[in-house]
């Protein structure tokens, strides 16, 4: 396994265990989050990366990554990690799963950006939000 591969991995896995601090980690100061979703939020910076994550813990109880597929292709100024995931949680009591799609950049064993595509309808009809 790769570097790139192992920050990314550890970084998911990070979130198994409710510590922001631990989860910030794992991203560079200048790091950029997008969220591609609807009903998803992006940021810039670690500082408010790190600020948002209690926010999503609290949300989302007994969360968990787990990797579907890994691609993995080298650049000059860094590697990309593309993970296909399902994410399972409890929200509002409510257990659900979503598939979704992580795209990362990373330097220096530091998550640089990710770009995160997951199904908001999916979520809407497993938490009751939509038929």
């Amino acid at each position: 396994m790769s570097s790139a591969i192992a920050a990314v991995s550890e970084y998911l896995g990070a979130f198994t265990r409710n510590d922001p601090d631990a989860i910030a980690a794992y991203v560079s100061d200048g790091f950029r989050n997008e969220h591609l979703s609807e009903l998803g939020s992006s940021c810039v910076g670690r500082v408010e990366y790190r600020r948002r994550l209690p926010h999503f813990l609290a949300a989302f109880a007994d969360r968990r990554y787990s990797i579907v597929d890994v691609i993995e292709q080298r650049r000059d100024s860094c590697t990309e990690v593309a993970v296909r995931y399902r994410f399972e949680a409890k929200y509002e009591d409510k257990q659900i799963e979503i598939p979704g799609v992580m795209w990362f950049s990373v330097r220096d064993d530091l998550i640089t950006k990710r770009i995160d595509t997951w199904d908001s309808l999916t979520f809407l009809k497993q938490t009751g939000q939509h038929d």
